[in-house]
C-alpha cells in the first residue's frame, strides 16, 4: 500500500431528509493522512455527512471536495467512489444477495481483499450472502473489502461504526487496523478505542460540528 491520502474539504454543507434539515452549514478540513472521529447521539446527522462525501446523499448544498476535486458529472462521482474506500454501519437493501466474495471483488484489488478476509476472520464466507452474516461478521468483510479498495489506490476511508458489532478484543484489533492504515479517515464512532487513535475528534449535535480534541 503506497497511499498515502487525500484531502477532504466540506465548505457550509446542509442535507435535508424529506424538507428536514438534519446537516447544517457544516464546515470541515481534514489533510492527507489525518484521521479524525466523528462522535455524537443517533439522529445527529454523522452518517448522513459521511453520505454526502460519497453521493450517496444528494439533497445537499454546499461544498465537498476530495483531492481538491468537487464532483459533478457521472465521471466524477464514478472516480471519487474508487478514491473512497466505504465501511457502512450495516448492508444496503438490495434486490439481489451479494456473496461474501462478491463484495470483496467490487474493492478493486480481489487478492488483498481476501487476504485482509482470512486475517479478519472470514475468509471461509465467501459463498455466503452477504445479508446472512452476523454483525460482527458484516463489520470485518467491509473492513477486509475496504482493505482492498486501499490497495486498488484509495486515498480516503470513510467509516460509519466500523466496531459497533465486535467484542471488546475485536474492538481493539479493529480499531488498531483501522487507524493504521495509509490514508485519510473519517470515522463515525462510539468506541473511545477508535477516537483515541485519530488526531481530531469532533462532536455533532442537531447536524452541527464542535471540536472535542
Amino acid at each position: 500500500m503506497k497511499t498515502t491520502g487525500l484531502p477532504v474539504r466540506l465548505a457550509g454543507v446542509s442535507c435535508a431528509h424529506g424538507g428536514r434539515t438534519v446537516v447544517r452549514a457544516v464546515s470541515l478540513d481534514v489533510p492527507a493522512g489525518h484521521r479524525v472521529a466523528l462522535t455524537g447521539t443517533n439522529g445527529s446527522g454523522k452518517t448522513t455527512l459521511l453520505r454526502a462525501v460519497l453521493g450517496l446523499h444528494r439533497a445537499c448544498d454546499g461544498v465537498v471536495e476530495v483531492g481538491a476535486r468537487q464532483a459533478r458529472t457521472a465521471a466524477d462521482w464514478t472516480r471519487r467512489r474508487r478514491e473512497i474506500a466505504w465501511i457502512p454501519q450495516r448492508q444496503a437493501a438490495g434486490r439481489f444477495p451479494l456473496l461474501v466474495d462478491e463484495l470483496l471483488a467490487s474493492s478493486g484489488a480481489v487478492d488483498r481483499a481476501r487476504e485482509a478476509a482470512r486475517e479478519l476472520g472470514v475468509g471461509d464466507l465467501g459463498r455466503q450472502p452477504v445479508h446472512t452474516l452476523s454483525g460482527g461478521q458484516l463489520q470485518r468483510a467491509y473492513l477486509a473489502r475496504a482493505i482492498g479498495c486501499v490497495e486498488a489506490g484509495a486515498g480516503v476511508l470513510l467509516a460509519d461504526e466500523p466496531t459497533a458489532a465486535l467484542d471488546f478484543a475485536g474492538q481493539t484489533a479493529v480499531a488498531e487496523l483501522l487507524t493504521s492504515l495509509p490514508v485519510t479517515v473519517v470515522v463515525v464512532t462510539h468506541d473511545r478505542a477508535v477516537a483515541a487513535r485519530c488526531e481530531r475528534v469532533l462532536e455533532m449535535a442537531a447536524g452541527s460540528l464542535r471540536e472535542i480534541t
